[in-house]
């Protein structure tokens, strides 16, 4: 007997022998109960770090318990292996993004076999593999036929310097991380998925997964942002033009004073009279430079640009000023808020920094508040005052009579409305999935035709970081025949969001050699959903809810037939050293 455990010796021993005897190799067997474990796939960066460990291990230990409890276990591993990173590493280190990140797979996959985890690895895919992103491609002409795939014109980060796109997290201090040049934003045309037509779906499934997180149900129920309320029209002095808001605060419509619309609005620069289009340009110019998230805070100092413009309220008569200000997104709503500073703090701060009028409509009870004396907002509830005939009145119920009223009058109706925006997939980088469209001058935007997918990501490029994607350069990539009129097109130079190929993987899974379609349904009904699933929760709203989305699209288009991608979720805290 041994004095010491030689685990180069003996673990080697065991690894040889399972890998011989395919130990942890599965197929479907319909008289066995089956158990699909994942661990959400890792990026590969180069080297396994404690993260990896902790989160596999756990897995590792939860598939091998459910196998000697009788169960046929797929247990999988493979490579989130596009994005930004592996362009980073490319201009750094003078190499080129495949080479770095098929070199790290290599250098990760011999780490974790070491480690004795029980992968099928004859299932190991990457995102990067054409094998795998030929099928998200098919996926998106899919898509793009029942209308869930459409482009519009949207705001992005733009280095000036560099002439290239920015992701968020390149965003250092609203500066290039690259070259320290002030960040702006450029609006591009762009690919988007029609995410807002799952909202619904989305947000009451979250009441059936009683295997997650509560506070990961929570976290995607308030990204979600299901509120009720109304759309009200105020219509523009002057025109015909109305300026529509939404609102869940019905019951202070009396009370709203002046209006603030997000510098982004479409009707921002419309609004600008001759004598202040040069303030107004001004501030909307130096606003869109900010960050979309810090400009929600409460910390933000509150700050607006008088457009020379007054809309009216539809129930007072009122003139009310039309402000563009800081704090309004166009993200939520219509991106024009009805503006009552008694009863909303941010309201209330912007109308004092600016001397705007105060109108209280709702009295807490045993208080008598006096606009002149506030030193705060007012948002809890009360009898309605000022109010016309819904004087007297409590606020709760004057919401439901005054939305009746609108609706009556023609002048707004109740709503529903969702804080999800539809999913921005275009990136004008390089290292990810071309996305299958062609356009021609005589044909317009045109799919790519099925039996000429996958349009495969060129190799052959210049890769320096700057002037944006070498796609646009790559004449050999993006210059080709209209395949409907044969004339001389351009293919499209935009890759997808690296969120793509995770949204859906776990489904590959199931089929990784399937050459027929992007999922086998005979193997995906016996194999999904997956019953636990395993990884870090600050996945809890991308991710997790793109990969929802992505579950009920694919059983909408036909190939597979769960409504849930993971029916158990595991978020198993972070290693801090």
């Amino acid at each position: 007997m041994q004095d010491r455990y030689d685990a180069a010796a003996i673990e080697c021993k065991w690894q040889d022998i399972w890998v011989k005897n395919q130990t942890f190799k599965v197929s479907e067997e319909e008289d066995r109960r089956k158990f699909y474990l994942l661990e959400m796939f890792p990026y590969p960066s180069g080297r396994i770090h404690m993260g990896h460990v902790r989160n596999y291990s756990i897995g590792d230990v939860v598939a091998r318990f459910k196998r000697l409890q009788g169960y046929n276990v797929l247990h999988p591993m493979g490579w989130d292996a596009f994005g930004m990173p592996a362009e980073n590493a490319a201009i750094q280190h003078g190499t080129h993004p495949a080479k770095w990140t098929y070199e790290n797979i290599d250098n990760m996959r011999v780490q974790l076999k070491k480690m004795g985890f029980s992968y099928d690895w004859d299932r190991e895919l990457a995102t990067c593999d054409v094998d795998y992103y030929r099928w998200e491609q098919l996926i998106f002409l899919r898509m793009l036929e029942r209308g869930l795939a459409y482009k519009k014109s949207s705001f992005v980060n733009w280095c000036p310097a560099c002439q290239t796109v920015l992701a968020n997290e390149q965003v250092e201090d609203d500066c290039c991380w690259r070259c320290d040049t002030g960040v702006e934003q450029k609006e591009l045309e762009q690919w988007f998925f029609k995410i807002t037509d799952y909202a619904e779906e989305l947000i009451q499934e979250t009441h059936n997964l009683t295997g997650w997180p509560e506070p990961v149900l929570t976290m995607q129920r308030n990204w979600i942002g299901k509120s009720f309320g109304c759309e009200i029209d105020f219509p523009r002095e002057g025109s015909a033009e109305t300026i529509r808001v939404f609102t869940t605060r019905q019951d202070t419509l009396f009370g709203a004073t002046f209006m603030s619309l997000a510098p982004e609005h479409p009707m921002a620069l419309a609004l600008a009279t001759d004598e202040r289009r040069a303030e107004v340009e001004a501030f909307i110019a130096r606003v869109k430079k900010q960050d979309k998230l810090k400009r929600t805070s409460d910390e933000l100092e509150k700050e607006g640009v008088f457009t020379g413009s007054y809309c009216i309220n539809p129930v007072t008569g009122q003139r009310m000023p039309v402000f563009l200000a800081n704090f309004v997104l166009m993200d939520y709503g219509t991106g024009a808020v009805m503006a009552v500073p008694t009863h909303d703090q941010r309201d209330f701060d912007f109308a004092r920094k600016y001397d705007l009028p105060m109108t209280v409509v709702i009295q807490p009870e045993g208080d008598l508040l006096d606009p002149e004396q506030m030193e705060e907002a007012w948002t809890g509830p009360g009898t309605m005052v000022h109010s016309g005939q819904f004087d007297g009145l409590g606020n709760d119920e004057a919401k439901e009579r005054i939305a009746a009223f609108l609706d009556e009058k023609g002048l707004g109706k109740k709503t529903v409305n969702f804080r999800l925006r539809d999913w921005g997939v275009s990136r004008q980088r390089y290292w990810g999935t071309p996305i299958p469209v062609i356009y021609c001058d005589a044909c317009g935007v045109i799919p790519v035709p099925e039996q000429d997918l996958p349009v495969v990501l060129p190799h052959d490029v210049e890769f320096s970081g700057e002037g944006g994607s070498p796609l646009a350069a790559n004449e050999s990539f993006y210059k080709v025949d209209c395949p409907r009129c044969g004339q001389s097109a351009r293919r499209e130079t935009d890759t997808f969001d690296t969120f793509v190929e995770s949204s859906w993987y776990f489904a590959r899974y199931a089929c990784p050699g399937f050459a027929s379609g992007p999922v086998d349904r005979k193997a995906a009904e016996y194999w999904l959903p997956v019953d636990q699933y395993i990884g870090g929760i600050e996945h809890a709203v991308m991710h997790l809810l793109y990969a929802r989305f992505f579950t009920k699209v694919m059983r909408d288009l036909g190939m597979m037939e769960v409504d849930e991608p993971f029916k158990n979720l595991l978020t198993q805290g972070m290693v801090c050293m």
